[in-house]
């Protein structure tokens, strides 16, 4: 017997594009969702920059193309609303209230739909624009000088609007219609810049590399990244490496680990139980 996925029976439409919007519905469909995507007669952007990556997100949906300028697209999607349980969205307030896709709107002709808003900044500021890159910049959470590495906000964002979704379908449950969760990219950037501001991963900081036994260090032939916080963990490294705990310094345990590579070490520590990866540099 095949175990049921916690959202089969939940007909999502979205019409959020780029990527936080497609992600979490994406995510929607992992979780059993009939997930249906309304995307404009020019195509999602992502389509252009990731075709593939834009493939992936997708996987497992239905893909409508509609102009929602036109009345005729209007009513296609009014349709498809009509038996939704969500309604997911990633435009700005005055943009959906043009097209009467605010949540006043739709509440009152499909009062059982749940509304996502995903948007740049909360409440009053919404209409402020902005990017994943805008984001991470004004948090803190880049390298001076160096572009993200990835689109932290818009993935963490498109998980968040994912469990706004479940928690709006449960108050829906209590309540009998439909509510509306807002998702602020930007609130989503303060939280995941928390542990900079509280000082634990600045350079040099405790989860920054201060630590010798939570570090990146150089082998023979590459970088290793090593995650022995716990005791246990720092007990079953210091035993492989005949260290004692005062020894433990960055200087004897970079010493150590420039014997091997970073396979070795890999291979190694996973016959100890000591968290060790070779650090995958590879771009793109």
């Amino acid at each position: 017997m095949s175990t049921p996925m916690p959202l089969e029976g939940v007909t999502v439409v979205s019409i959020a594009i780029n990527l936080p919007g497609p992600a979490a519905a994406a995510r929607l469909t992992a979780q059993g969702a009939r997930v249906v995507t309304v995307i404009p007669p020019g195509g999602d952007p992502l389509q252009q920059f990731a075709r593939e990556y834009f493939e992936e997100l997708h996987d497992g949906q239905e893909l409508r193309t509609l102009d929602l300028k036109t009345q005729e697209g209007r009513a296609e999607l009014d349709a498809l609303l009509a038996t939704a349980d969500v309604f997911v969205t990633s435009s700005r307030p005055s943009a959906l209230r043009r097209l009467d896709l605010n949540f006043a709107s739709v509440h009152a002709r499909h009062p059982q739909v749940c509304q996502i808003d995903i948007v740049g900044y909360p409440g009053e500021r919404a209409e402020v624009p902005g990017h994943d890159l805008t984001y991470q910049a004004s948090s803190g959470l880049l390298v001076t000088g160096s572009m993200p590495r990835t689109a932290m906000i818009d993935l963490s964002g498109a998980e968040r609007a994912a469990a706004e979704a479940s928690a709006a379908l449960l108050a829906r449950a209590r309540l009998g219609e439909g509510i509306r969760r807002e998702v602020a990219l930007s609130d989503l950037a303060h939280t995941l810049s928390g542990p900079l501001r509280a000082g634990l991963t600045g350079p040099g900081q405790l989860l920054g590399g201060g630590l010798p036994v939570y570090a990146i260090h150089d082998t023979a032939d590459g970088q290793i990244a090593l995650a022995a916080l716990e005791s246990h963990f720092t007990h079953n490294l210091l035993s492989l490496l005949g260290l004692s705990a005062q020894e433990c310094t960055h200087e004897r345990l970079g010493a150590a680990f420039a014997e091997r590579t970073a396979q070795e070490w890999a291979a190694v520590a996973d016959e100890h139980d000591i968290p060790i990866v070779v650090v995958d540099s590879a771009d793109g």
